[in-house]
């Protein structure tokens, strides 16, 4: 699916300035960057991002209502803080990228945001939820993603008011998400009364001997944070050991890859979180769906679809308002006043870049599928 992806992106541009070059059409074209994972253990999520944009692009060319035409560039930095900056640099020395949609992980939006503020160039990301990435004065970054002190608050809200867990164990992936998320969950569950032992490991191919010191703690549930892949294994090894309290994981878990890589047995009854929801059963959001079936292949929207999507509608919003011939500082100084309603929330953002307001769902797996169970606050009055 990734190879899919960067074929129908790999695109041969010819632009001028960074006000965008012509189309075919003789109309001005406008180059939206996508730097996020199309490689790699966790590309899934990154897809699920991309194929969102990609569905925003086709939906405002199609619509005849533009003065402007898109055109949509890629690059990979596989999720990781090592490649990001060059990633970030490729976008950048490309003059026509008016703006860009990602990073997607915390720790590749951190080592590349430096980069994009200096060539004020406008980056959104749909899904890096590190608490710190708007407070590290980036001046042209924004998400329209909560940050991880909202999810990692509302995760130890549900743990200990509906699930009522007496003990936790809480592992992370060491990485800028999971430590992120890890800390502000541990916090929030210490001031609810709960006990909590907490553990990082970095990334592994066999979680078997973490399994065993898990167990030994006698915890009622055992929270990751980190991504499926991993959460897929430490599942696995987690009931091959007869663990039998509630597992579970955050956003970077939430995807239909875990249960495909954990199995559908060891996966039942495992609980995620997400400050999003699932745009596939919100009847809101069924023009969306259909649009993104049609523009992919008949692929459904994954976690982060419908935020790309938000996010890629924003820029088109500022570059609507801009007219032909604007430029990167242009975009990246109005995108702060971007106001419109769009499938996950709407966009409205803080002076920080933070966007105002957010839910946290509560997703559960059955029978091999993963469904959402309510918003976090609908649960604990439950």
């Amino acid at each position: 699916m990734a190879a899919g992806a960067a074929g129908l992106l790999a695109i041969a541009l010819t632009v001028g300035a960074c006000g965008g070059g012509s189309s075919g059409s003789g109309r001005p074209e406008y180059i939206i960057g996508f730097q996020g994972p199309l490689s790699g253990d966790s590309s899934q999520l990154g897809i699920n991002a991309i194929n969102g944009l990609r569905t925003a692009v086709d939906r405002a060319n199609t619509s005849g209502g533009l003065p402007f035409t898109l055109r949509l560039v890629q690059s990979d930095d596989q999720g990781t803080p090592e490649q990001g900056p060059t990633a970030a640099q490729k976008l950048i020395d490309n003059s026509g990228v008016i703006a860009v949609i990602g990073p997607i992980f915390s720790g590749a939006t951190k080592a590349s945001e430096p980069l994009y503020s200096q060539a004020k160039l406008l980056s959104v990301s749909p899904s890096a939820t590190n608490p710190q990435l708007t407070s590290l004065g980036f001046g042209t970054f924004f998400r329209v993603i909560a940050p991880d002190t909202v999810q990692g608050t509302a995760a130890a809200d549900y743990v200990a008011k509906a699930l009522k867990a007496k003990k936790v164990f809480s592992l992370d992936d060491k990485s800028e998400y999971g430590t992120g998320l890890s800390t502000v969950l541990k916090k929030e569950l210490a001031v609810q009364g709960v006990n909590v032992v907490n553990d990082g490991i970095n990334p592994t191919k066999d979680y078997t001997s973490e399994a065993t010191k898990i167990i030994s703690e006698q915890p009622d549930v055992v929270f990751y944070s980190g991504y499926y892949g991993e959460f897929a294994l430490l599942t696995k090894a987690l009931r091959a050991k007869g663990f039998t309290g509630a597992i579970m994981s955050g956003d970077g878990s939430n995807d239909d890859q875990f249960v495909t890589q954990a199995g559908a047995a060891s996966a039942e009854g495992a609980y995620l979180t997400c400050p999003c929801g699932d745009a596939n059963s919100d009847p809101k959001a069924a023009g969306f769906v259909a649009d993104f079936k049609r523009v992919n292949n008949g692929t459904r929207p994954g976690t982060y679809s419908g935020e790309a999507y938000d996010a890629t509608n924003a820029v088109i919003e500022v570059l609507r308002k801009l007219g032909p011939g604007a430029s990167r500082e242009a975009v990246a100084r109005a995108f702060s006043s971007v106001d419109f309603e769009g499938v996950t929330k709407r966009i409205v953002f803080q002076p920080n870049g933070e966007v105002a307001g957010s839910t946290v769902y509560v997703y559960r797996i059955r029978a091999g599928k993963r469904e959402v169970l309510g918003t976090t606050a609908e649960l604990m009055k439950a």
